[in-house]
């Protein structure tokens, strides 16, 4: 019988893409034989704010560890994607939108959620300072910005995903180009270099930094300059459009 809803071709589509897949099945397979792992989405949105590397968090309504700080996040639908998920759960959570995100890690301790056997997936976002704005949605009381250096004690193990996700940063800005997600469009080479020593946790020769990063090919000069504290005015850099992400001949830094 032909449906209502659905074109006569793309209902018989259907139907045959049905049939093909139940036939692919086991004789008597039963789905509800296997144990059910509910599946969250996490994601870590990291900034640099007054000096200091920072992490989006968000304060629990409900319980469990309801009034503690937590990553944004939440459980997966079963019509949606993993990055659908996620896309939804930041906005549902702190009103933050359009963020390129990049899949981190999953995390499936069997005990990690009192309520029942819970997989994340966690995601991970890089945003200038001031790029996003953030209020509490319905899942949440309060969202502010932390320091990845003084975090609370966090809901869950978001403490250990957070440390992950902070690794994994470290590790990124040292083989590629990706520290330009943390800057504004325009940027001088002191901009730069701080942004590296606060990620980094440590302080980088002046120009051994600029000998390398001007080396790596990946930034272009405006044609424009910003007046400094020394009296000069330093030249602004964009990174390249065509900037090679990857740095897969040699570390840069530190």
């Amino acid at each position: 019988m032909e449906s209502p809803s659905l074109p006569a071709w793309d209902f018989l589509f259907l139907t045959l893409m049905e049939a093909t897949l139940t036939a692919n099945l086991p004789k008597n397979y039963d789905a509800a034989q296997f144990e059910r792992p509910s599946v969250t989405v996490d994601v870590i949105i990291f900034s640099l704010s007054d000096d200091d590397l920072k992490v989006l968090l968000v304060k629990r309504k409900h319980l469990p560890y309801a009034g503690m700080w937590a990553i944004p996040g939440g459980f997966v639908h079963l019509d949606e994607s993993l990055e659908e998920a996620a896309a939804r759960e930041l906005y549902e959570e702190t009103g933050v939108a359009d963020v390129y995100m990049e899949q981190l890690y999953t995390f499936g301790a069997p005990n990690r959620d009192p309520r029942t056997r819970v997989i994340t997936v966690a995601y991970f976002a890089l945003v200038p300072q001031d790029s996003v704005t953030h209020h509490p949605g319905e899942e949440a009381t309060e969202t502010a910005w932390h320091s990845v250096y003084s975090l609370p004690p966090l809901a869950f193990d978001h403490a250990e995903i957070v440390d992950y996700a902070f690794t994994r940063l470290r590790y990124k800005l040292e083989y590629t180009a990706v520290g330009f997600q943390l800057l504004p469009n325009v940027f001088t080479l002191s901009d730069l270099q701080k942004a590296y020593e606060i990620i980094l946790g440590e302080q980088l020769d002046k120009r051994n930094f600029r000998r390398k990063i001007l080396s790596a090919e990946i930034l272009q000069e405006t044609g424009e300059r910003r007046q400094s504290a020394e009296g000069r005015p330093a030249m602004l850099y964009r990174y390249r459009d065509d900037a090679v992400a990857e740095v897969k001949t040699r570390r840069l830094f530190p």
